[in-house]
């Protein structure tokens, strides 16, 4: 049985949702993709749903960032918009995710001994973290 808490569910939507800039970069840098699979890539990667709600004007502001391009694309005759990554995008998400890698580092420096030192003291007490 897996241990879920309010606060956790809480606190892991927060870390996703700030990771949401790197995670679709990093996506956008593999192809041009609409925005449906974008969807579908982050949730495939972190069994997070990211709602078109919090995607769409997310990707416009990467528009005005100049991070992504919009490309109308005919798909059974429907046009569509896919997102490309652009140099600048690239560039951000160099900058991003060396800092979303080293935060994370940061944060398993603390997080791990403590988790290894309740284990030691708790066994079983890490099923379900």
């Amino acid at each position: 049985m897996r241990f879920s808490h309010p606060k956790a569910d809480a606190s892991k939507r927060t870390l996703f949702r700030g990771s949401l800039d790197v995670l679709v970069l990093s996506v956008l840098a593999e192809g041009r993709y609409h925005g449906y699979v974008i969807e579908k890539q982050i949730f495939g990667a972190t069994a997070q749903k990211v709602g078109a709600g919090t995607l769409y004007p997310l990707l416009h502001r990467m528009q005005a960032e100049g991070w992504v391009v919009a490309e109308a694309d005919v798909v059974r005759g429907r046009s569509r918009k896919v997102y490309a990554i652009t140099d600048a995008g690239r560039q951000a998400l160099r900058v991003q995710a060396a800092q979303w890698q080293a935060t994370l580092a940061r944060m398993q420096g603390l997080v791990l001994p403590a988790l290894r030192q309740i284990t030691r003291h708790h066994p079983g007490a890490s099923q379900g973290l």
